[in-house]
């Protein structure tokens, strides 16, 4: 594919700019940050038109905190302007990132996500006999900057956006040259774009009959014991020399087996959600409820938690947990 060029000029039009602060803004009005930018839009955008197109631009503004959903892990939050220019950016470069993801690569696009990785991946159970599950280790603390920055560059020729890239990619590292912070949507972008062409390889040269990634989250399905144990031992070689990232170890299971993606448990013909996301879903549910009762969140707050936790549970077959938890919060006895 030919490499496009001149998108920080469309990035910083003052159009695009106002589209990424209402995007950044979405949800968070309230805030105090988000309502001393409004106060100034007019000139806060300004400034970051003329800052980008001067090569000015700030970055690296984090804020970092701890989360543990479902492990622990360290996010770093960049400062509100950050995140209206992380928004400004991708408003842009999104498609182009697009262009090079194979179809079933899922997380950080349109019309896909978890819940249609779940489907492709229900479809490789029922059409092949073995399935290795993969999952890279540490893998946002990893990536290497030097390898991220020449696959930009094979998408983008534009001097001054590449410029902008790179000053985000090294004002953040967790090592010399390593890592990119987890809870930025340039990083999101990023993490996924740094595998597509191990995808590529995958279904182009390794040949696999299916495939399915989420993230840093894949699973390579085989006809055989033979094939998959092959492509196990190609896989690792290409992480370790193409992209210097380590997997953890692999999980080789038989399609009846009950394969763990994504919280879930998946066979070929139902679907469960696995033992941690049970007792988050509990544990969340009954957080949220005590949070409504109390006051701490108004009706409409709880509404915009507790519809995607029911939307997550409800893919699976849990018809019984979630009666089980309408009881618990109703106060009719123990579980």
């Amino acid at each position: 594919m030919k490499r496009v060029g001149y998108l920080l000029d469309q990035i910083a039009e003052i159009d695009n700019l106002q589209l990424a602060f209402y995007k950044a803004a979405r949800g968070k009005r309230d805030k105090n940050v988000v309502q001393l930018f409004q106060e100034q839009l007019e000139d806060n955008l300004c400034k970051m038109r003329t800052e980008l197109l001067l090569g000015r631009t700030s970055v690296g503004n984090y804020t970092y905190f701890k989360i543990f959903d479902p492990k622990l892990r360290t996010i770093c939050a960049a400062s509100f302007p950050e995140r209206v220019l992380h928004h400004a950016i991708m408003n842009v470069c999104a498609p182009y990132f697009e262009r090079h993801l194979i179809e079933t690569t899922y997380a950080t696009r349109k019309n896909k996500g978890i819940y249609q990785a779940i489907d492709r991946a229900r479809v490789g159970l029922k059409n092949y006999s073995y399935v290795a599950k993969f999952d890279v280790r540490h893998y946002f603390e990893t990536i290497d900057h030097n390898i991220l920055k020449s696959k930009l560059a094979r998408i983008f020729k534009d001097a001054k956006l590449l410029t902008l890239f790179y000053q985000i990619i090294d004002n953040y590292s967790t090592q010399t040259g390593k890592g990119i912070p987890i809870g930025n949507l340039t990083s999101q972008f990023f993490a996924n774009h740094y595998l597509s062409s191990f995808d590529h390889w995958c279904k182009e040269q390794l040949k696999a009959g299916e495939y399915v990634r989420y993230m840093d989250d894949f699973l390579y399905f085989a006809d055989s014991l033979e094939d998959l144990e092959r492509g196990i031992v190609l896989i690792n070689q290409y992480m370790k020399n193409e992209l210097v990232i380590k997997l953890k170890p692999v999980i080789k299971l038989k399609r009846d087996d009950g394969l763990p993606f994504l919280g879930y448990k998946l066979y070929p013909n139902k679907i469960l959600l696995a033992r941690r996301s049970k007792d988050r879903y509990i544990s969340k549910s009954l957080f949220y409820e005590e949070n409504r009762i109390k006051g701490r969140w108004s009706e409409l707050e709880y509404q915009n938690h507790i519809t995607p936790l029911i939307a997550f549970a409800s893919k699976a077959y849990t018809k019984g947990l979630r009666k089980s938890v309408i009881y618990k919060i109703n106060g009719y006895g123990d579980w």
